[in-house]
C-alpha cells in the first residue's frame, strides 16, 4: 500500500497544528497525535512532534504516513511540577519556571535544576539522553518564562539575539512602597562586590551597562505593582535597580532587606515574574511570543492589600 503524503499551505493561522492535520486525514484526535509521535508530520520541511504547536500563515504542513497502520499515541513522560511548557517545536522549548528552583547548577553541582528537569523531559524519562541548552536565566526565587535550545547552534543563535537586545522581555514586580513617577527608566553600570552582590557604579570601566524601563500597573497599600521591560539582561538587574531607588521587590532577601518585607507578602519567594518573552525563531524566522499568567500569590496579595490609589 503506498504511503500518503498530503501537503497543505496554511492560509490562516491555527492555534493547534493537530486540528489542521485532523482536517487533512479525517481521523480521530488520538490517531492524529500518534502521527505526530511517530514523526509523520513536518512543518516547513522540519519534523514536528508537538501536536499543540501553533501554525502561521504560509507555513507548509506535510504528512508522510501509511493509511493502513494504526498510529498509536506514545505514553508521555510525566511533566515536572517545576515547569510548564509554553511553546515547543523541533528546535527549541519555552518553559514557565516555578519559583524556588535554580535555573542551572551552582558550584555545588545540583542535579535538580531547571536545565536538568527540561533535559529529562526531552529525554522522555529520568535518563539524560538529550540536553537542554541554556540561553538565559532567572533567579531561583523568580518565576516565569525561559527559552532553551535543543541544539547548541540554536541556543547560540538565541543568545546572539539577547546580546543584541532584540528579544521582548517583560516582567511584573511588586515593589515596596509607592514608586514615583508613573513610568521611567533606570540606567546604570552594574558591578559586583566581594559578596557577589550587584551594585551601580559611576565607573563605566568597572561595570556593565544595565537599562530597565518600568511602568506602574497598580498602586496597592504599601506596595506598587510594576511592569518592567528589560533592555539589557544583567544578573539581578531589576532587583538592584528597584532596591537602589528605595523600592525593593517584596521578598528580596539580598537587596534592601530592611524595606523588602510586607505584612501581606507571606510567600517565600520574590514578587517577580517573567510574564512575556518574544523573539525571532532562529531557524524558521517566525516571531515567537509567549505570555504566562501571573502566579496566584500576586492576585492574593492584591486582594489582601486592595487599591492604594491611582496609577499616577
Amino acid at each position: 500500500m503506498p504511503r500518503h503524503q498530503p501537503k497543505q499551505r496554511l492560509t490562516a493561522a491555527v492555534a493547534r497544528l493537530d486540528l489542521a492535520v485532523q482536517a487533512l486525514v479525517n481521523r480521530p484526535r488520538s490517531y492524529v497525535r500518534g502521527l505526530f509521535d511517530h514523526g509523520c508530520v513536518s512543518l516547513d520541511g522540519q519534523p514536528c512532534r508537538n501536536a499543540g504547536a501553533p501554525g502561521a500563515i504560509g507555513q507548509l504542513l506535510a504528512l508522510d504516513y501509511d493509511p493502513q497502520q494504526n498510529y498509536r499515541e506514545t505514553p508521555k513522560a510525566r511533566l515536572s511540577t517545576r515547569f510548564a511548557i509554553a511553546h515547543e517545536d523541533a528546535h527549541l522549548i519555552v518553559v514557565e519556571k516555578v519559583a524556588g528552583i535554580l535555573t542551572v547548577p551552582t558550584d555545588r553541582g545540583e542535579t535538580t535544576t531547571l536545565v536538568h528537569e527540561v533535559a529529562r523531559y526531552l529525554s522522555k524519562g529520568p535518563r539524560l539522553l538529550h540536553r537542554a541548552y541554556i540561553v538565559h536565566r532567572l533567579d531561583r526565587d523568580t518565576s516565569g518564562l525561559l527559552v532553551f535550545g535543543k541544539t547548541q547552534a540554536v541556543a547560540d543563535a538565541l543568545r546572539d539575539q539577547f546580546a543584541d537586545r532584540k528579544p521582548e522581555r517583560q516582567y511584573i514586580a511588586i515593589a515596596a512602597g509607592q514608586l514615583q513617577p508613573a513610568a521611567g527608566t533606570f540606567r546604570s553600570h552594574l558591578a559586583t562586590n566581594d559578596d557577589l552582590d550587584q551594585y551601580s557604579t559611576d565607573d563605566e570601566t568597572a561595570g556593565k551597562l544595565a537599562v530597565t524601563h518600568w511602568q506602574i500597573e497598580a498602586r496597592l497599600r504599601g506596595a506598587t505593582r510594576v511592569s518592567v521591560q528589560l533592555e539589557t539582561g544583567r544578573r539581578n538587574q531589576i532587583r538592584v535597580h528597584l532596591a537602589e531607588a528605595g523600592h525593593p521587590i517584596l521578598g528580596d532577601v539580598r537587596y534592601r532587606t530592611d524595606l523588602s518585607r510586607h505584612p501581606a507578602w507571606r510567600w517565600p519567594r520574590l514578587a517577580l515574574h517573567a510574564r512575556t518573552l518574544g523573539f525571532t525563531h532562529p531557524v524558521t524566522g517566525q516571531q515567537v511570543r509567549c505570555q504566562a499568567d501571573l502566579p496566584a500569590c500576586f492576585g492574593q496579595f492584591a486582594a489582601a492589600c486592595g487599591s492604594g490609589g491611582s496609577r499616577r
